[in-house]
């Protein structure tokens, strides 16, 4: 029997041989090193997330404690992190055949310190330039990039029966990161850490709604500092590298294959929105809402929404594993279709009574994008070999990587024309049906070419 420390080398980085569609190699000794490299990636790409989404936790903050901003250029702030993601993640799809998992996923996650200070010292001062606050909000998509390394990775370690399974529990849980920030940013920056100690900077006076109080928002930034430590230090320590190696050139096969680029289509629609709406949904909600009397708190909701889709994501990969991924993305692209379809009635609210209806319609959204975002990642090892997978796997998550980028600007050029988001969800809504066909024709439909 081959226990799973036998399996490295002498070097103790690469594995000397890895073959998870051998039921005897995956029994003994293959499933136990794979669900430990998972586990181990999935905790830093939660904190991946985490850094990648900071920026939407605190954009809303920003101008209630002193910083002057227009709505444009606070769009703009919450954009940046999707340019850097998706143009970071076209570096991080070659990285894991070349330099293997060890090394890409532990230095990937220490260089979220470099944000992380950042905004730990910028936030402090309300006289910080636009200029440099944009320099660190394209530092926080150091996080996004890394998707596009360790999702690859995880790919390479589970055999093809599995792998919807154990990428949407990755992805999925990776995914909450952006949850937890919004979620705890709120509570976190109420009181002061380490008893109030010199390092961790003075408090700042917000107001709202004419009240002021005294917030730590560098607290947004420090908290997660440690944890970021932690586990990178522990990548470097606990992870093994899978011997399937390219270089850089022999790894561009993937663009010869129509393949690649409908799924990337499709995982534009799934994950591009997931991420897109998550990075807006906070201003979305002051957009909309915030000149009402009594208007609610952005980050008091905005949470939820990534929360479900994470939620519906993890859930989603043993179903796909199950039915399919190509009937699975058909259902979620229709239930999309329909949530932005309802969405189009509810973005020029004359009043709050309309806010509840506008979240629901927004979770649904949320939902049926997670749903996809498993499924379209089953599709993918299903029509390509293990290497071309994760190549595969990288660039669609690049690409809709962007969706925080493309979605910051077409809300913010739809307010300055139209004072309204509906524009961009009458666009979302035909994109989505265009995606729908797409997947039907060429995957889920009976008689399809390349059923998947």
């Amino acid at each position: 029997m081959a226990s799973s420390a036998s399996l490295a080398t002498a070097g103790g980085t690469w594995l000397s041989r890895w073959e998870p569609e051998n039921d005897s190699f995956w029994r003994s000794g293959g499933s136990g090193l794979a669900w430990r490299t998972l586990t181990i990636t999935t905790l830093n790409l939660t904190m991946a997330f985490i850094v990648w989404f900071l920026v939407s936790a605190l954009v809303v903050r920003l101008p209630q404690i002193g910083f002057r901003f227009t709505p444009g250029e606070l769009f703009w702030l919450a954009a940046m992190p999707g340019l850097a993601g998706g143009t970071l993640r076209l570096v991080h799809m070659f990285l894991t055949p070349m330099y293997g998992t060890r090394l890409v996923v532990s230095l990937s996650t220490l260089s979220l310190l470099v944000p992380l200070l950042g905004w730990f010292y910028a936030v402090q001062n309300p006289a910080t330039p636009y200029w440099v606050l944009m320099l660190l909000a394209f530092l926080a998509g150091l996080g996004g990039g890394n998707f596009s390394s360790f999702m690859p990775s995880t790919s390479l370690f589970f055999p093809k029966r599995l792998q919807g399974t154990a990428l949407a529990i990755q992805a999925g849980i990776g995914n909450f990161g952006v949850s937890i920030v919004q979620f705890v940013t709120p509570w976190i920056i109420g009181f002061a850490l380490f008893g109030g100690a010199a390092f961790m900077g003075a408090p700042q006076t917000l107001t709202k709604g004419g009240v002021q109080s005294q917030v730590y928002l560098q607290n947004a930034a420090a908290v997660w500092i440690p944890f970021v430590l932690v586990f990178g230090v522990c990548a470097w320590l606990m992870l093994k590298s899978v011997p399937v190696k390219a270089n850089f050139a022999q790894q561009f096969d993937i663009f010869r294959s129509g393949h690649t680029w409908s799924m990337t289509s499709l995982y534009m629609m799934t994950f591009g929105a997931f991420s897109g709406l998550s990075a807006t949904f906070p201003l979305l909600i002051k957009q909309l809402f915030g000149h009402f009397e009594g208007a609610p708190d952005p980050l008091a909701w905005a949470f939820y929404g990534p929360l479900v889709g994470s939620a519906a994501r993890v859930l989603a990969g043993p179903l796909s594993d199950r039915l399919g991924g190509a009937r699975v993305t058909h259902w979620a692209g229709l239930g999309m279709l329909a949530a932005t379809l309802w969405l189009t009635t509810l973005t020029n609210p004359s009043g709050l009574e309309s806010f509840p209806m506008f979240v629901a319609a927004m979770l649904v959204l949320f939902f049926f994008a997670g749903v996809g975002n498993a499924s379209t990642f089953k599709q993918m090892p299903m029509l390509f070999e293990p290497r071309q997978a994760g190549g595969v796997i990288g660039f669609t998550g690049a690409i809709a990587a962007y969706g925080p980028f493309l979605f910051g600007m077409l809300f913010a050029a739809s307010f300055a024309k139209f004072q309204s988001a509906t524009p961009v969800f009458y666009g979302l809504a035909a994109f989505f049906a265009f995606n729908v066909v797409l997947n039907w024709w060429l995957y889920a439909r009976r008689g399809a070419a390349h059923p998947c």
